[in-house]
């Protein structure tokens, strides 16, 4: 019996993946969901920095997701991301530098929504250093 469905995740700048998986797990903004076949359909959003976890052919593989939302329909998932990177496609260079800059903007103290944006950039730049940093030699 077949249990896989067909994911597709796409990203304002590509279609970052598209095919028959076994399960995934994604990062909401209520915490970490699994999905398999024939799970029952929900639209969830995505969280700000988080994973997005792949299992085919028995084999799992970890991507950097960044906002969005996930439909989860009885034919398949379709996730809309701000962003999506596999680990060797992170720049870490330019993660760290992202990170340095949000950081210094939290120190700044400004408005509100100068903090608040700060420290979502914060929260993507450390979560691509982490994925990063599991695949890819720092």
């Amino acid at each position: 019996m077949d249990k896989t469905f067909h994911l597709e995740v796409l990203t304002p700048y590509r279609k970052f993946y598209e095919g028959d998986v076994e399960e995934i797990i994604v990062t909401t903004t209520t915490g970490q969901i699994g999905i398999l076949k024939d799970h029952i359909p929900l639209t969830t959003p995505i969280a700000q920095a988080g994973t997005l976890q792949i299992k085919k052919d028995g084999q799992w593989k970890e991507a950097f997701i960044s906002g969005g939302f996930m439909e989860v329909r009885r034919d398949g998932v379709t996730i809309l991301s701000s962003a999506a990177e596999w680990p060797e496609e992170i720049d870490i260079a330019r993660a760290q530098a992202a990170k340095e800059r949000a950081e210094e903007k939290l120190r700044q103290k400004k408005s509100k929504q100068e903090y608040i944006a700060a420290e979502a950039a914060l929260k993507r730049a450390l979560m691509r250093l982490k994925i990063a940093s599991k695949y890819q030699e720092m």
